[in-house]
């Protein structure tokens, strides 16, 4: 048996999006070990292919290398191959002090003699899952879709101690991390609520918390108790079975997007600045909305995507111009 080390992304939708690619590895004999960082660990704690997960106290930015280099000790001997999904040169260098025989990634910054097989990165935006998939050498990539299972036991355990009853919520996920220019408008996502015969479960990080609130406070002013703020205040394994037993999710581009659509439950994403072609929510109950895509949005917007953090123009319209009634009916159709 080949035992595999997985060096994971750091971002939730990312790690979402590679589980095709350890899917495929699994199937062939592959024994995987996951190392990830902990807020992206409970990811790959929901995928049944894993073996095991270790978590890497590793902050964001340096190069941290006494750390990499005390953790390489460790696992030393213990792999024979490594697949090193992101593209940095620090995320290469454990792998490397590890002496782990095959390590394959993509060309990246300065990573030439720190992988033994790279793959010169696509000159075209591929879907971010063909992306990953691509790294096991094998073909038949467009059919790839990530599939995430939750111990039922747990879900359950999450919505006792949050008083909440399976498929009697929606869940909004109204944050995005890349910017606000990915974000649909608070105001819009308090429209909707107003309009939904069900609870409305707020989810996100403790940066988010004031969003939530600018989106609940006014709907719970005519309707006591109707939004549920749980920004900051749940686990991502909390969070993560609290979609699963949503009756649906409505987000952004989002990490939490990707989540809903690997647990296969009813959902609406919304696009702003970024585009469906290259991260969709693959999923047949999910349901995109887009205005660059929409023939009859005029006039046109051919500055969409820009993938930028804000609108450069200043107007935000593929976003504004989203109506909360047309989220509403996409909901209906999901």
């Amino acid at each position: 048996m080949t035992h595999t080390l997985i060096i994971a992304p750091q971002w939730i939708g990312d790690a979402v999006m590679t589980e095709p690619l350890l899917r495929r590895l699994q199937a062939r004999g592959e024994h995987l070990t996951v190392g990830a960082l902990p807020w992206v660990a409970p990811v790959y704690r929901a995928m049944p292919q894993v073996a095991d997960v270790i978590e890497f106290p590793f902050a964001h930015g340096g190069l941290q290398f006494k750390a990499r280099r005390s953790i390489a000790r460790r696992l030393a001997g213990q792999f024979d191959k490594a697949y090193v999904l992101p593209n940095s040169l620090k995320s290469a260098l454990l792998p490397f002090l590890a002496s782990i025989p095959e390590r394959i990634g993509y060309l990246g910054e300065a990573r030439i003699g720190l992988l033994t097989h790279r793959l010169k990165n696509p000159k075209n935006k591929l879907p971010m899952v063909a992306f990953y998939s691509a790294l096991s050498g094998e073909t038949g990539l467009d059919g790839d879709r990530p599939e995430l299972h939750m111990d039922a036991a747990q879900v359950e355990a999450a919505l006792h101690q949050l008083g909440l009853l399976r498929g009697a919520y929606v869940v909004f996920a109204p944050g995005a991390e890349f910017g606000p220019a990915k974000r649909w408008p608070a105001r819009h996502f308090s429209e909707l609520a107003a309009k939904l015969d069900a609870t409305v479960v707020l989810l996100g990080s403790g940066k988010e918390a004031a969003l939530c609130e600018e989106i609940a406070a006014p709907v719970n002013a005519v309707q006591a108790g109707k939004c549920l703020n749980l920004a900051g205040k749940t686990s991502l394994p909390q969070a993560l079975a609290l979609i699963a037993a949503s009756r649906s999710t409505i987000s952004n581009d989002s990490g939490l997007m990707h989540v809903a659509a690997a647990l296969g439950v009813p959902q609406v994403a919304i696009f702003g600045s970024s585009s469906p072609l290259h991260t969709p929510p693959l999923n047949d109950r999910a349901r995109v909305l887009w205005l660059k895509a929409d023939p009859a949005y005029q006039p046109p917007l051919d500055c969409a995507p820009c993938f930028a953090r804000e609108c450069p123009l200043g107007h935000t319209r593929c976003l504004n111009d989203i109506g909360a009634e047309r989220v509403l009916t996409a909901l209906h159709s999901s």
